[in-house]
């Protein structure tokens, strides 16, 4: 019933959703006085005849670290706290792929589109060479654009994501999809509840998170209602394609870090450890009492094991 409500009021469970990328900065922590995830200037460059919006700044490294986004995310949903300090060593460039937020073009049904989207992205900054984090549906993305175009991807990042054919990823349960049709009073409290677990530590790490996501100014577009749907079948596309096809994965050779929640009612925990099984050169972390962003509720770990990961250090 609720998944059948979510869908037929798609455009409001939409313009509910874009909420999250757009919502008023309550108790929003303060504002640092350099160029940051919260205050870097929005820049937009041609893809294909569209303007894709994107934030770049950081430490110019031989490797620029690449985000691909989850459901819903925009620019301004990736955590400071991960992106600042990730930036003192390297560059991060964050995008809104096609259709999305302030991006131009029309939102593809299908993670193999998405993925030649971002890759159209990557080229058309010039870039040769980059590492990649994809988080969730954008962990889908990264996959696909790394089978697609291996010799532009150095290393790679997974979160929250999982393999082609992954269990439970053919659709959301029905306690997400109740979720996702819940009233709140500010709607960007929603990932409270599919970002984190119930526990007041994990309540507590997702509240500080919420205040750091609401410190940016000049905040990215809203999503159109075309948006969500997109996603959604693209998502449920991957998650069903036949079971046992994960032999692809073994043409991911580069480095690669999977990272999950123990807890993680989006996306099984399971399919982190098909991912390790299956990929040439993974290493695997499972943080505990964690949901669906591991990396915004120990935003300090998980930063130190990432870096070690682009480093090299094994």
């Amino acid at each position: 019933m609720e998944k059948r409500n979510f869908l037929k009021n798609m455009v409001g469970a939409a313009a509910l959703m874009a909420a999250l990328t757009t919502g008023t900065p309550l108790a929003a922590a303060p504002l640092s006085s350099g160029p940051d995830a919260s205050t870097v200037a929005t820049q937009f460059v041609n893809v294909n005849g569209k303007k894709f919006a994107y934030r770049r700044f950081g430490k110019k490294s031989a490797y620029p670290l690449v985000f691909t986004n989850y459901l819903t995310g925009s620019m301004d949903n990736w955590d400071p706290a991960v992106i600042n300090e990730l930036a003192k060593d390297r560059e991060v460039i964050l995008f809104d792929n096609a259709g999305v937020a302030a991006s131009e073009g029309q939102t593809p049904d299908n993670i193999a589109a998405m993925a030649k989207d971002a890759a159209a992205f990557i080229h058309a900054l010039g870039l040769k060479k980059t590492d990649l984090f994809g988080f969730s549906i954008g962990g889908m993305v990264a996959q696909q654009l790394t089978i697609d175009e291996p010799g532009l991807i150095h290393r790679l990042i997974l979160v929250g994501t999982g393999p082609r054919g992954g269990e439970g990823m053919q659709d959301y349960t029905p306690e997400v999809w109740a979720l996702f049709s819940k009233k709140y009073e500010h709607a960007d409290e929603l990932l409270l509840e599919t970002f984190f677990t119930p526990s007041p530590a994990s309540q507590k790490a997702g509240r500080e998170y919420l205040s750091r996501i609401r410190a940016r100014v000049n905040k990215d577009k809203t999503l159109s209602d075309k948006v969500v749907p997109a996603q959604l079948a693209a998502i449920f596309g991957w998650g069903k394609m036949p079971s046992g096809n994960f032999e692809y994965l073994k043409a991911i050779t580069q480095p690669v870090l999977v990272i999950h929640g123990d807890k993680d009612i989006i996306c099984p925990t399971v399919n982190a450890f098909t991912l390790k099984q299956h990929l040439p050169n993974a290493q695997l972390i499972i943080y505990p009492d964690t949901n669906h962003s591991p990396q915004n509720q120990m935003p300090n770990l998980f930063v130190r094991q990432v870096n070690l990961f682009l480093a090299g250090v094994q």
